[in-house]
C-alpha cells in the first residue's frame, strides 16, 4: 500500500499527562506501549541515503512491515513545517527470508532504532483516520503525529504543544544530533548501547 505520510514530531517531558487528555479529545487506545525494533537497510556506499530514502524492516510486537520511504515528486515546493514522505509499506510473513533477498541484492543493515511505543488515534470527518503516537527512546520520549495538516494544527493546540518545539527529524537524525551533543560512542539507537534519558526541553 502506497500512501502519502504527513507527520511532526515533538519532545514529551511528561507523556503520562499527555496520555490523560487524550480520550476526552476524542482519541481512542489502538495499541498500549509496545518494543518496537527497526532495522534501516542500504548498499555499502549508502546509495538510498543519498537519495534521501529509507528502507526499513520494522517488528512491532508480533506484526513485521516492510516499508520503503521517499520525498515527493513536488518536494521542493512541499510545506517544510511538515515531515512528508511517500511510504510503500506491506506486512512480510518471513523476515527471515526478505532480509535475505535484501542481502543478495546488496542491502545489509545500516542503522537499527528501538523504542517503546503507544499508539493512538482519533476519526476525521472524512472517514479517515489521524494518528498520535508516543514514543520511548534510549534518548527521550516523543510524541509524533500523523494525519492531514489542518488536523495536526488543531491537535497540537489542543494538548497545549508549542509549535517552536515540533520537529521534522528522523530519529537517525536525531540520533546523530544527540551524539554529536554527548560525543557517546553508540552506534545504534537501542537500548543496549544507550542508557535512556529525558529530552531536554530548554
Amino acid at each position: 500500500m502506497q500512501n502519502s505520510e504527513i507527520e511532526l514530531k515533538c519532545p514529551l517531558a511528561d507523556p503520562e499527562s499527555l496520555q490523560k487528555q487524550l480520550p476526552a479529545l476524542g482519541f481512542h487506545l489502538v495499541t498500549p506501549s509496545t518494543f518496537e525494533r527497526n532495522t534501516l537497510y542500504d548498499t555499502p556506499n549508502r546509495d538510498l541515503r543519498s537519495k534521501r530514502q529509507i528502507l526499513r524492516l520494522r517488528q512491532y510486537g508480533d506484526l513485521c512491515t516492510v516499508t520503503h520511504k521517499r520525498l515527493p515528486d513536488e518536494h521542493d515546493s512541499a510545506d517544510t513545517r511538515y515531515k512528508i514522505r511517500i511510504e510503500t509499506e506491506t506486512v512480510v510473513e518471513d523476515r527471515k527470508a526478505l532480509e535475505e533477498i535484501f542481502h543478495q541484492l546488496g542491502y545489509d543493515p545500516a542503522f537499527i532504532y528501538e523504542k517503546h511505543r503507544t499508539e493512538w488515534a482519533q476519526s476525521l470527518p472524512d472517514g479517515g483516520t489521524a494518528h498520535l503516537v508516543i514514543d520511548e527512546t534510549p534518548i527521550g520520549t516523543y510524541a509524533e503525529l500523523e494525519g492531514p495538516t489542518d488536523w495536526i494544527d488543531r491537535t497540537m493546540t489542543a494538548i497545549h504543544i508549542d509549535p517552536a518545539t515540533t520537529l521534522t527529524d528522523s530519529y537517525g537524525a536525531l540520533f546523530l544530533n544527540w551524539k554529536q551533543r554527548t560525543g557517546s560512542p553508540a552506534e545504534n539507537l537501542t537500548f543496549a548501547e544507550i542508557t535512556p534519558t529525558p529530552v531536554n526541553l530548554a
